[in-house]
Parts: C-alpha cells; sequence; structure tokens
C-alpha cells in the first residue's frame, strides 16, 4: 500500500525537478508536513502505549492532543507574522498560516485521566495508560 502515489506527489516531484525557482514557497521555511509525513513510533507495555511523534518547527501551545476511547488525535498549527517598523512602507507582505491532523486507533481504550503529553525537541512524546477493565461483578436480585 505504501507504494501507491499520493494526489498530485508525482507532479509535484516532476515541477520540482524540472522548474525548482517556478513555484514560490512561504518566506518563513517549510510548511507544515502532510499527515502522512508525521511520522509517529507506538510501542505496546503491559498497562500502556508509548506513542512518539515527529512534529518539529511547532511551538508547543499549538499542539492539541485529543482522546476519544481507543482514537488518538494530533493536531498542530503554524502561524508567522510579520512586523515592520512605524517607519516603513510595506511593499509586499507574504505570511503562513496551516495546521496538520492524523488520528490513529489503538487496540484498546485509553484512561484519559492518566494520560501524559510532552514535548521537546520537536518530538511529542505520548503515556497513554491503557483503561483497566473493572471485571465481571455479581449484581444482587432484589
Amino acid at each position: 500500500m505504501n507504494s501507491l502515489i499520493t494526489r498530485g506527489s508525482l507532479f509535484d516531484d516532476f515541477f520540482k525537478d524540472v522548474a525548482p525557482g517556478f513555484f514560490v514557497k512561504p518566506l518563513h521555511g517549510d510548511a507544515l508536513p502532510s499527515p502522512s509525513q508525521i511520522r509517529i513510533d507506538v510501542k505496546e507495555s503491559p498497562g500502556s502505549y508509548s506513542v512518539q511523534a515527529e512534529i518539529p518547527g511547532v511551538r508547543k501551545e499549538d499542539i492539541h492532543v485529543t482522546i476519544d476511547g481507543n482514537v488518538v488525535t494530533l493536531r498542530a498549527e503554524v502561524k508567522q507574522h510579520d512586523q515592520q517598523a512605524t517607519d516603513e512602507k510595506a511593499l509586499r507582505s507574504e505570511r503562513y498560516y496551516g495546521a496538520v491532523t492524523r488520528s490513529f486507533a489503538l487496540p484498546v481504550a485509553i484512561d484519559q485521566s492518566k494520560a501524559r503529553a510532552k514535548y521537546d525537541h520537536g518530538i511529542l512524546s505520548l503515556t497513554l495508560p491503557k483503561e483497566t477493565a473493572t471485571g465481571s461483578q455479581r449484581l444482587a436480585i432484589d
């Protein structure tokens, strides 16, 4: 399945090679990666999952992690603003805004109250404890 060409990637690669200066890119660096380019590693231990996601160049305040049962959603936003002095006249101003979202499902539901996240040097680390089932209970019959 990884050998499938994503929409537009064939022509994007072609034009990057043939006319690299033809298309204008943001002045502030590369844009956010596509959701399939956010690389994640998921490891399982008996009581929890450990997830590491590469999200470089994003402030931790602009990263949002949502847990819904066994589905984990990562969302990252980039907002770049130019500043100019009062004695300057702006002839051209380019700003970049973008957001990327990636979701994935885990085999077992996550205990949201004990989940933890840490962001350091472009790596988002999640510790996601598995939700413990209470087991079967015998109900008293009235």
